[in-house]
C-alpha cells in the first residue's frame, strides 16, 4: 500500500548507455529483477527505508541496502564487477561497507552484526 508523503521510489542514473551492464550488476549482486519502459529505463522492486545524514560532507543520496552476511554480500558485490570505497566498518547499530556500482552510483550495505 502507497501512503502519501512516504518515500516509495528510488530513480538513480545509469552512466549514460550502460542500462544493461549495471542491470547485470544487479542482477548478479542481489537477484534483482527488472521491468523494461523502453531502452533507456528500468525499474526495480525492492524495499526502502531512509534518513537524513547532517554530514556536509555527504551531498549525494545513499541507498543502503540490507544483508544478513556482510562479508559474502561483499564477496559477491566485488565478484559482479563492483568497487568497495569503504571497506566494512562498524557504526551504531551494526556495520557497513560501501561501493561503488559499474555507473559510479555509491551505495552502502550494512548488518546488525
Amino acid at each position: 500500500m502507497r501512503e502519501s508523503g512516504k518515500i516509495d521510489y528510488l530513480e538513480l542514473p545509469a552512466g549514460g548507455g550502460s542500462l544493461p551492464e549495471v542491470k547485470r550488476f544487479y542482477e548478479k549482486a542481489f537477484s534483482w529483477s527488472f521491468t523494461d519502459y523502453g531502452p533507456g529505463y528500468s525499474a526495480f522492486s525492492e524495499g526502502l527505508d531512509g534518513g537524513f545524514d547532517g554530514n556536509p560532507e555527504n551531498q549525494k543520496p545513499l541507498p543502503v541496502l540490507f544483508s544478513d552476511d556482510l562479508e559474502e554480500t561483499q564477496r559477491v558485490v566485488e565478484a559482479a564487477g563492483g568497487k568497495i570505497v569503504k571497506p566494512i566498518f562498524s557504526f551504531p547499530g551494526g556495520r557497513r561497507f560501501h561501493f561503488t556500482d559499474p555507473a559510479g552510483n555509491e551505495l552502502a550495505v550494512w548488518s546488525e552484526s
